[in-house]
């Protein structure tokens, strides 16, 4: 098979259950549901890390968080480390982007010289940066593009809330932005016979909540509809981790006490009102590539680095948090090669995509690389739901210290049945029974019930923190 060209559409901070091909029946996503209709859609993929730029780092270089040395965010990527950009460039690949990458620090204020994300040799022959909406810095392309339209980012708040906002309208949004990107990338390699891979990153749908008006005010018209969060409130008797963190200095997540049920419905339907307004781009690039003649050709990837909690549990913010909610995204791949209109219940990795990109350029790859290709299975060479026996994610203090407060070192295995999370400075775990207890309510960490599969998913996490020790540099000789 030729080297199919690859656009890999990666969003921010959007849950698993946001798409109508995940049984969301409230969303409007035709377009990644096409895709999942005419690919491989996962059930069951995983972040390895619940922020931004572990994941990232984990995903486009196939190996684990800490082996990567981005286990936190605010951390640059090391120079030696090799993106899978890097390595289909070298085999002649032209790639682009088109939005965020996050994979070293982009806090405006970490030095007096920070005008952009710090890169490495990352493969990107195009690099279209645009790390969020905000003007913080001067090469923020979304907002040259903003000054050319003559057009200021505002945000409107919605009456009654204090916790939504509309902004720009959908033409002048960052979402759109990378589409127009992305699309002038498709239309300008129409007939060329380089392979290319695109990168379209929006910062959609991470917060702050502020949709398109014109994308909110359909579920404005249908709010009551809108599910409120899984949360009980004597669910944290037994979460003590997850009580303390959600008032620890620092970290305080003050917003659930405060909201009523109108507040909840609120804040979901203007999260789903910005998903609903990536599809609608999704749509636009699938078009193009039609419009030139590369659909058939080109490998289709929409996923997101991580998820959010989005008051389950009784949490807005994303953190050390290792729910369903918070590790579990969308995943539907479709294109030359692949399967048509099959679901996976394999447990999958978001650091699978790296190994299995170059196993569909037919790139071999290198002992570095510590995950598993997917290809077999999106190809048909492997049964749909044979891949791995547990999921992995970890968290190493993976948004910063909070002042006065211990550390939250975390590490997770999820297999079929259950979830363990061992804090390993705090002396405590959860453990959740996901057949019993799929919404993760009951925490079994105590319970003598229990006690044998504890110690069973503490060997296995074990064995999992011992995979991610780094296979690099290559060994020169026996001694």
């Amino acid at each position: 098979m030729p080297q199919p060209n690859i656009l890999w559409i990666c969003t921010d901070q959007q849950r698993y259950d946001t798409l109508g091909c995940y049984g969301n029946e409230h969303v409007s996503t035709p377009a990644v549901d096409e895709l999942a209709a005419n690919g491989v859609r996962f059930d069951r993929c995983f972040s390895q890390n619940p922020v931004c730029t572990p994941s990232r780092a984990s995903f486009l270089t196939g190996r684990y968080p800490r082996t990567t040395r981005c286990y936190q965010n605010g951390l640059d990527m090391p120079d030696d480390e090799v993106l899978v950009t890097r390595m289909l460039a070298d085999e002649g690949y032209t790639c682009g982007l088109a939005g965020k990458l996050h994979i070293s620090s982009a806090h405006p204020g970490r030095s007096t010289d920070a005008h952009t994300e710090r890169r490495i040799d990352d493969g990107y022959a195009e690099f279209h940066w645009s790390h969020d909406t905000g003007a913080h810095w001067p090469t923020n392309e979304y907002h040259h593009w903003l000054n050319q339209r003559g057009v200021e980012y505002d945000r409107t708040p919605v009456e009654g809330s204090d916790h939504v906002t509309t902004a720009v309208p959908a033409e002048h949004h960052q979402t759109t932005w990378c589409a127009e990107r992305t699309i002038d990338f498709i239309e300008s390699n129409e007939g060329r016979d380089r392979p290319w891979l695109y990168s379209v990153n929006p910062f959609d749908p991470h917060p702050p909540f502020d949709p398109p008006r014109e994308y909110l005010e359909p579920y404005l018209d249908a709010l009551d509809a809108v599910p409120l969060p899984n949360y009980r409130s004597d669910e944290l008797e037994d979460k003590p981790v997850l009580d303390d963190l959600r008032t620890a200095q620092g970290f305080q997540d003050d917003w659930y006490p405060e909201m009523n049920d109108d507040d909840h419905r609120l804040v979901r339907a203007a999260y789903w009102a910005m998903c609903d307004l990536i599809d609608d781009q999704v749509t636009r690039m699938l078009d193009a590539l039609e419009d030139t003649g590369q659909r058939a050709e080109t490998l289709v990837i929409f996923m997101s680095d991580h998820g959010t909690m989005l008051g389950d549990h009784g949490v807005y913010r994303k953190g050390p948090y290792m729910y369903e909610p918070a590790v579990r995204v969308p995943l539907v791949v479709s294109g030359p090669g692949v399967r048509e209109g099959v679901d996976s219940d394999a447990l999958v990795e978001l650091s699978d995509i790296a190994p299995t990109l170059l196993d569909a350029a037919g790139v071999e790859t290198p002992d570095r690389v510590q995950t598993e290709s997917l290809w077999p299975l999106l190809s048909g060479e492997s049964d749909l739901d044979d891949h791995r026996e547990d999921v992995y994610c970890e968290h190493y203090d993976s948004m910063g210290a909070y002042e006065d407060h211990t550390i939250p070192h975390g590490t997770m295995v999820r297999t079929e049945q259950y979830r363990l999370v061992r804090w390993h400075r705090l002396d405590t775990g959860e453990l959740y029974d996901l057949e019993s207890d799929p919404e993760e309510q009951r925490n079994r960490w105590d319970d003598p019930d229990y006690s044998e599969v504890k110690m069973q998913l503490l060997e296995r996490l074990s064995d999992r923190m011992f995979e991610t020790v780094d296979p690099a540099p290559e060994r020169r000789a026996p001694w």
